[in-house]
């Protein structure tokens, strides 16, 4: 056989074959978003000022009452003992009851006895929660800021050393926990558990935090993250949300609860940029909407 033959004989075997396969793609698929890491860099020698805000309507027989408060923080961050050291004090506090076009704004010794002490939380290198700093120092600020013959006994309960710190370590891990020193994809879910006052009860739910991806702010690069509330245990639960259940105490949670929110945290420097959450909660023939904001305003050089 002459060579010839035989050399285009294999070609045209090879176009044949090349043609009974599927063309490569013309567009390539697009590569997932590379992950995002969010370490605690939080700012030293500077003052973070926060709004907070929070809203509480309750609806019982056909009739609505509301509340509205709202605060200024001041936050300072310490390098302490391998770790660091928050110190957050409260100069302005206000509460108005009523229609949010005519509420009336309650004049309350409690504003003085925040804007008395000073919360401080002793923090891990990575943001972790380590314990709460003078945890009586709330409740001294209380007894001394009382009006005289006015029945402290239910805020000392909630201003109580181990109430504090239950309550303190708890807001700050449904913020933060599990965020920090990991790498994180778009569409990862988080969880942590966290517990909401509503009259004489508490209302349970596990906060299931989602990545959304980054966001440019005014502070920098920003972690985005949708928030949602679950009232019960999926079956199908996932070893990570089973794990931050059992480490609250493994609480009954509350059938039926709701929540929709977003949060959005600076990266290069930790800046809690913004947050929303609504919980909706049905609780001995009431029903509950909570809404709490928080937004940062400033984080200024500290006068020295």
């Amino acid at each position: 056989m002459r060579p010839g033959l035989l050399l285009c004989s294999l070609m045209l075997s090879l176009i044949a074959a090349a043609c009974r396969r599927a063309p490569p793609p013309m567009v390539p698929a697009a590569a997932p978003p590379p992950p995002v890491r969010l370490d605690f860099q939080p700012p030293v020698d500077r003052v973070l000022t926060e709004t907070v805000r929070a809203v509480r309507v309750v609806e019982r027989g056909g009739t609505s009452l509301r509340e509205e408060a709202e605060a200024t923080t001041e936050t300072r961050f310490t390098p302490a003992e391998g770790g660091w050291l928050l110190a957050q004090a409260v100069p302005r506090s206000r509460l108005v009851r009523g229609a949010a076009d005519a509420g009336t704004e309650v004049d309350t010794w409690v504003d003085d006895v925040l804007a008395r002490f000073t919360l401080r939380v002793r923090l891990a290198a990575d943001g972790t929660f380590v314990k709460l700093v003078s945890p009586d120092s709330a409740l001294e600020a209380l007894r001394q800021g009382g009006p005289t013959g006015t029945d402290l006994a239910t805020l000392e309960r909630f201003f109580g050393p181990e109430a504090l710190e239950a309550r303190t370590r708890r807001e700050w891990e449904a913020k933060y926990a599990g965020l920090f020193a990991r790498n994180l994809m778009e569409g990862q879910r988080i969880w942590a558990v966290d517990v909401l006052t509503v009259g004489e009860a508490q209302v349970a739910y596990v906060l299931e935090r989602t990545v959304q991806g980054t966001r440019d702010t005014e502070y920098g690069d920003a972690l985005v993250l949708s928030l949602r509330c679950l009232g019960a245990m999926p079956e199908d639960a996932p070893d990570e949300l089973v794990e931050a259940w059992e480490t609250a105490g493994r609480p009954p949670l509350t059938p039926g609860v709701t929540c929709e929110g977003e949060q959005v945290v600076a990266r290069g420097r930790f800046v809690p940029v913004s947050r929303t959450l609504t919980v909706k909660a049905a609780v001995a023939g009431e029903t509950w909407t909570v809404t709490t904001e928080s937004r940062a305003q400033g984080l200024q050089e500290e006068a020295r």
